[in-house]
């Protein structure tokens, strides 16, 4: 029988709608899609896609840490960008996160992200 737990942690937004931060499930975590919304104010304060991928990292690394995991140990994300001309600039800082074995990726381009962000992640990681 599977397990299945839900993380929730006030150190990254809270969800906008009928999800969780993450569930861990059978010593995986899977971590819903992060946008940048800063945890203490609630909003998105950055303009630019570095400062909005800066922002979506961290809220991932805390919903990982809630989650008793880490970004050390992410094995796969997708990553969402509003305009796929971004991407340099975003895997720029993606890449000071992720520099060493970094894990598995996909990134898109879609039509429109939650709040007009520039940018959303989701993870898919091992517990520690």
């Amino acid at each position: 029988m599977s397990s299945r737990q839900v993380v929730s942690t006030t150190n990254a937004p809270a969800a906008l709608g009928p999800y969780s931060q993450a569930i861990v499930s059978n010593g995986m975590v899977f971590v819903s899609g992060q946008i940048p919304i800063n945890p203490a104010s609630g909003e998105i304060e950055a303009k630019d896609i570095s400062g909005q991928t800066d922002q979506v990292l961290k809220n991932l690394e805390a919903v990982l840490v809630a989650s008793g995991s880490s970004i050390a140990n992410v094995v796969k994300t997708t990553c969402f960008l509003d305009d796929i001309n971004e991407w340099p600039a975003m895997n720029e800082v993606y890449g000071k996160v992720f520099h060493t074995a970094p894990p598995a990726r996909s990134a898109f381009e879609v039509g429109k992200l939650p709040k007009n962000a520039k940018v959303e992640i989701e993870a898919i990681a091992t517990l520690n």
